[in-house]
């Protein structure tokens, strides 16, 4: 067997249907197209969504409120974590929070949150902090560094 004998299997190809062609073969005057209207002209393009005249689900399904574009989503670390996860003395970086787990997403800021409590000097650097958290890092002896 070589590239000069490959066939396909025998049934998976099909003669291409030849419509408009004539009354005899059966696909003639109107070429499986039906009677008259929008779909039986050449021409016919139907808009994205259009669900024959019916009201489409984009417009029926109800939409209630006010959708910022311009909404931030912090990715939320919290003050037990912290603790849990770092010794006295450490730098804490959006890439350290990364690296340990504490932070899913790569691209999203981070928001530092008072949960829990802190009993170690920690430097911690992120994106931003509630007014609790960064309290209770200075009253551990730790700094907030807002990036």
């Amino acid at each position: 067997m070589d590239l000069s004998n490959l066939k396909p299997a025998a049934g998976s190809k099909h003669s291409k249907k030849r419509v408009g062609r004539g009354h005899g073969t059966g696909q003639g005057t109107q070429a499986g197209r039906g009677h008259k209207g929008a779909q039986s002209r050449s021409g016919y393009h139907f808009k994205r969504g259009f669900e024959g005249g019916q009201m489409p689900l984009h417009r029926r399904v109800p939409k209630r409120g006010f959708h910022n574009p311009f909404r931030v989503e912090y990715e939320v670390v919290n003050l037990d974590q912290l603790a849990a996860k770092f010794d006295a003395g450490a730098v804490v970086t959006p890439e350290l929070l990364r690296e340990h787990g504490l932070v899913a997403r790569g691209t999203a800021p981070i928001k530092i949150l008072a949960r829990g409590d802190i009993g170690k000097a920690l430097t911690v650097r992120a994106h931003k902090f509630s007014g609790k958290a960064a309290e209770k890092i200075a009253a551990a002896g730790g700094a907030t560094e807002q990036l």
